[in-house]
This record gives structure tokens, C-alpha cells and sequence, in this order.
């Protein structure tokens, strides 16, 4: 199988994963609901694939081998093609974040996958590492595949386990923290998928 038909494969088992939460009457089932309606909408070839060899890769076997088996056996022969980065300016207090934390977008306006109403992606951070605060307008989705990370929004932190669903409504100012274990999350965007994340400055305490 090659690199683009195994994209499509876990964007298939992603989307598919995600529908089994879609008919819950809340607020993140309204929103799988939403996005999994445009990811069936997606079609066409994976584009735009080149080798990655982003530092943040050295943390994913020990999250797959606690992924879900299917889920690892479809991210697992193609991790290195997808387009990993950390996409923020630098920040001088933190000159290395961008080596431990790191998305691959597998749909969306400049994705493998083309689509201009939904962005479905990974998210990797190494142990340790704080994601600091920020914020965009979409609508963010994230679930959590393994490892586990505290999560604030807003005023809120919380730690959130494997198998957590975690609704970020658009413009929360929200950040993550991991521990002794990595994180690999997938996420959805929908809405204004375009605009891009941008850091938020904490509020005086």
C-alpha cells in the first residue's frame, strides 16, 4: 500500500473512531458529529509528502505501544511521511519547545488531505513539556490516544487519561502540560479553519 492510500487508511479508522461518540447529546457529540460529517466529505489523493525528520519522533514508539493496537498499526509505517512541525514563532523563554512538541495535519487547507472546513491531525509531546497558553478560533477537538497531560482552559486545569475527550470552544485560551509519559492526541478543527493558533499571554495573577 502506498504512503497517500495509507494516509486515507487512518483518516478512515480515525473518522470512524470518532463517529462511535457522534450520537451523544452533549456538547462534544455535537461537535464529533460536526466534524465527522465534514471529514466524509474529504476525498482525492495525499499530496505534498516528504520525509520527516522532526526530533518529536523519538517519543512516538512509546506512546504506540500504548495506542489502541489498529490505530498503531496504521500511524505506525507512515509516522515518518507525515508533515510534523511546530508552527509558532520562537519563544525566548523556551528556545526548545519545538524539538518535544510537534502536529501532523492530516486534513485540512494545507494538509495531505485537502479541505477547507475541517482539520483532523496528531499531536505529539515528549514528558515534561509544557504547550503554553493559546488560542485560535476554530472549534478544537481533541482526544486522547495515549499517555495523559493536564489541561487548562480558561480558568480550569485538569488531567485528562487516555481515552479523554477534551472541547475547546473557539478563542479559549487553553495550554497542556505532560508528566513522566508523552501524549499522542488526534484533534479536529472546525469552523474558522484557516487562522492559524497564536500564543495568549497569561493574565496578571
Amino acid at each position: 500500500m502506498s504512503i497517500p492510500e495509507q494516509i486515507a487508511t487512518l483518516v478512515t479508522l480515525l473518522r470512524q473512531r470518532l463517529a462511535l461518540r457522534r450520537n451523544l447529546p452533549d456538547a462534544i457529540g455535537r461537535e464529533v458529529a460536526r466534524a465527522v460529517t465534514a471529514l466524509e466529505a474529504v476525498n482525492g489523493t495525499a499530496s505534498g509528502l516528504a520525509l520527516s525528520f522532526h526530533p518529536v519522533l523519538r517519543h512516538l514508539p512509546a506512546c504506540l505501544q500504548a495506542t489502541d493496537k489498529g490505530l498503531a498499526e496504521a500511524l505506525a509505517p507512515l509516522a515518518d511521511h507525515l508533515p510534523w512541525h511546530y508552527g509558532y514563532p520562537p519563544r525566548r523563554d523556551a528556545p526548545d519547545l519545538g524539538r518535544d512538541i510537534a502536529f501532523a495535519e492530516l486534513v485540512g487547507p494545507a494538509a495531505p488531505l485537502h479541505s477547507d472546513e475541517v482539520c483532523l491531525g496528531l499531536t505529539l509531546i515528549g514528558p515534561h513539556s509544557f504547550y503554553p497558553l493559546h488560542a485560535h478560533p476554530a472549534a478544537e477537538l481533541y482526544w486522547v490516544l495515549s499517555g495523559a497531560a493536564a489541561w487548562t482552559a480558561g480558568q480550569v486545569t485538569q488531567v485528562h487519561p487516555p481515552g479523554s475527550y477534551i472541547l475547546h470552544p473557539p478563542n479559549l485560551p487553553h495550554a497542556m502540560r505532560t508528566g513522566a509519559v508523552p501524549l499522542l492526541a488526534a484533534y479536529t478543527w472546525t469552523g474558522e479553519v484557516a487562522i492559524s493558533s497564536v500564543y495568549v499571554e497569561a493574565p496578571p495573577a
